[in-house]
């Protein structure tokens, strides 16, 4: 079974994040990391392939600076290769124009099953699994907690406000996972070693037949025009124990409409 996971490599959440003061978006020019929700993709997609007996592992990423730093953490925890998109026209790329270019490189290499995060650290639009589902026209299903193969279908717990709901779909498939679906691996010295020679094909638009205009800031059709810290939370009430405190609290509750 071959699995393609979508990745995206991220700034690092640790340090303070710089924002472009031309495009008033996150600058992406330093080292970039593997976000931490498509790591549950990966080890998600390991475990599938090693319980099916044989095939392999993919990624697919788009990063600007020809950036591969992310896609070797994830190599190096056990997949086989990766392709990665990296083109100068791609600056200011929507969820949309994302998924089109997703779609592309899967379209061309192939898979039995996609997974992907149901949304990244970074942006938080939760769009592209779906997006991505209606471009390649595959069966789709979010917010997997526990995904089987069995054969030719692919089985689902899918979680929901009230538990989770027992759902299949004929593969190919493209299933987004929620964070903690399994634990993903550290990887090893060895691993890591190892994916320093792993393939990591580069690919611009030109070679993926997109045309320019349909991605970037044009195809997005949108520009940010302002930006502002958002406000301070102001401090609470302190309330101070004098016998009577649980008066107080069934007060507040009962302002507010709980009681």
């Amino acid at each position: 079974m071959n699995v393609v996971v979508c990745v995206k490599q991220i700034p690092d959440p640790a340090e303070p994040g710089a924002l472009d003061p031309g495009t008033k978006t996150l600058k992406r020019d330093g080292k970039l990391i593997l976000d931490e929700s498509d790591s549950y993709g990966v080890e998600m997609a390991l475990q599938l392939v090693a319980a099916a007996g044989g095939g392999e592992v993919s990624l697919v990423s788009m990063a600007p600076n020809s950036e591969t730093a992310g896609l070797r953490t994830a190599l190096a925890m056990g997949a086989a290769s990766a392709t990665l998109v990296s083109d100068p026209a791609l600056q200011g790329t929507d969820a949309l124009g994302t998924a089109k270019v997703l779609a592309a490189v899967i379209a061309d290499v192939g898979a039995d099953l996609v997974l992907t995060a149901t949304e990244s650290s970074d942006g938080y639009t939760g769009t592209v699994p779906e997006q991505l589902a209606g471009l390649l026209d595959l069966p789709s299903v979010t917010f997997a907690k526990s995904i089987t193969v069995e054969g030719g279908t692919v089985k689902v717990q899918r979680q929901t406000e009230l538990g989770y709901d027992e759902v299949e779909c004929p593969l190919p498939a493209v299933v987004s996972l929620t964070a903690g679906v399994v634990e993903p691996r550290y990887p090893s010295f060895k691993g890591i070693m190892a994916a320093k020679s792993k393939p990591v094909a580069e690919k611009t638009l030109a070679d993926l037949g997109i045309d320019p205009g349909t991605v970037g800031w044009a195809g997005g059709g949108q520009e940010i025009v302002d930006i502002a810290q958002a406000p301070a939370r102001e401090a609470g009430e302190v309330i101070e124990d004098d016998g009577e405190t649980y008066q107080k609290i069934v007060e507040f509750l009962d302002g507010l409409k709980v009681l």
